[in-house]
């Protein structure tokens, strides 16, 4: 979310970024789209929201200048879904999906704004939300082995919910409109399946009565999942006039068509500046939303006990917009030990699992600087049972602390934001 008062701005992951990246409500309202397809449970609604911020003040550099002061913004238009995104419509341009906000003045200050509390209440409308990608050339981060426990086999080409790149190559491959039927997935290239939701591979479907879930058929827009450290690029540039976001491939003639052909490939890499490095004997299951789409939790990045895979970090100032508005990368992360099928679904309520997940991670790049975020997860107050920390990589240059151990983020504060100026920064995973 962005609140912006100067002519160059600049978005943020914020600590407590979650005010633009608000996990889902407890209960759906009766006016929510639902479906229920393999047990997984897809609705949207809107909420309004209230939100107490704190302001801190950053250099060029994100080195942090003053110290946070409390204000309270009021959002005058406010999109939801009970999948994990909040989008504000502000006095001026905001900010969509796991995005806080930066105030870049005119040559060296960035205002963070960071939510300490929340309230929200159902609405009477209908929304969703959206996102797409950028491609960074770079050299793969780390490598990873996956177990037979798993949905993939490895992080570098084989396949599975590792894909079948290597980090930060290809794709090669160009899509063919019209040439794969609805009824067939198009994995590979960097695209996996997720067959775990029963939707024959797709992350989501949204029909043209605006129902979401099962399978691909005429005139809907089916989505699907990239590989770890990739995001999809297709989404149609005419989105819905209620807030709903839609993405995937359009399903017509029997036949799956891109719906954005400015991209001649399903999936693109990100920015290369994080990775998420296991010290753990258990995996975890890391679960980005499908946005554009259902927003479902359901895109994996599956860390296994002592290995590493990239996490994808959005370039907001070439991905996509909602209403005009940045949008960034959100993920829900699980405890570990729990399995990727498990994980990266819809969870229910006191489950502890996928938007029910003890915490978010929110990652996105803009001007050349990245923020990464820790944050909590109003749905779960329970500790996650491990710890996070972001710290800088062999060479690389990062701006502020951020961690989250035993329960509590750095500083005591509500979520935690760090600013990658240089290299790769390491979300560590630890007891």
């Amino acid at each position: 979310m962005k609140f912006t008062s100067s002519a160059l701005t600049a978005t943020l992951i914020g600590s407590g970024a979650i005010a633009a990246a608000l996990p889902a409500i407890e209960q759906p309202a009766a006016d929510c789209t639902t479906t229920v397809a393999a047990n997984n449970h897809q609705h949207k609604r809107a909420v309004a929201v209230e939100y107490v911020y704190q302001t801190v003040t950053v250099d060029d550099s994100g080195n942090t200048i003053t110290a946070p002061q409390p204000t309270t913004l009021t959002p005058t238009a406010v999109g939801a879904t009970d999948a994990g995104d909040v989008h504000v419509t502000a006095p001026a341009p905001a900010t969509t999906e796991a995005a806080a906000t930066t105030t870049l003045a005119p040559g060296t200050t960035a205002t963070t704004t960071t939510p300490e509390a929340e309230t929200t209440q159902p609405a009477t409308t209908t929304a969703a939300a959206t996102q797409p990608a950028t491609t960074t050339a770079a050299a793969p981060a780390t490598t990873t082995t996956a177990s037979s426990g798993s949905s993939g086999s490895s992080s570098s080409g084989n396949g599975g919910i590792y894909g079948d790149l290597a980090s930060f190559s290809g794709p090669s491959e160009q899509f063919e409109d019209g040439t794969i039927p609805c009824d067939s997935f198009p994995s590979g290239q960097g695209v996996i399946s997720v067959s775990w939701l029963g939707e024959g591979g797709w992350a989501g479907v949204e029909h043209q009565d605006t129902s979401t879930g099962g399978s691909c058929t005429e005139g809907s827009y089916c989505s699907y999942a990239c590989q770890p450290g990739m995001s999809k690029t297709q989404w149609p540039t005419d989105q819905p006039s209620d807030g709903r976001s839609v993405g995937g491939l359009l399903c017509k003639n029997g036949m799956l068509y891109r719906s954005n052909t400015n991209s001649n490939y399903l999936c693109e890499w990100g920015v290369d500046a994080a990775v998420v490095v296991s010290e753990l004997s258990q995996s975890v299951a890391i679960c980005r939303t499908d946005y554009p789409g259902t927003e479902n939790m359901v895109i994996p990045t599956f860390v296994e006990a002592g290995s590493s895979l990239p996490l994808t970090v959005v370039d907001q100032d070439s991905y996509y917009t909602w209403k005009g508005m940045k949008t960034s990368a959100q993920y829900y992360v699980n405890n570990a030990g729990v399995s990727v099928e498990d994980g990266c679904v819809w969870g229910t309520d006191g489950s502890g699992i996928g938007n029910w997940a003890p915490l978010n991670f929110g990652a996105g790049s803009t001007n050349g600087i990245t923020y990464l975020s820790l944050i909590p997860n109003p749905n779960n107050k329970s500790p996650l049972n491990f710890n996070v920390k972001i710290v800088a990589d062999e060479g690389a240059t990062v701006n502020g602390d951020c961690a989250y151990e035993n329960g509590s983020y750095t500083g005591g504060a509500d979520g935690c934001t760090a600013a990658v100026t240089n290299g790769r920064a390491k979300f560590v995973l630890y007891n």
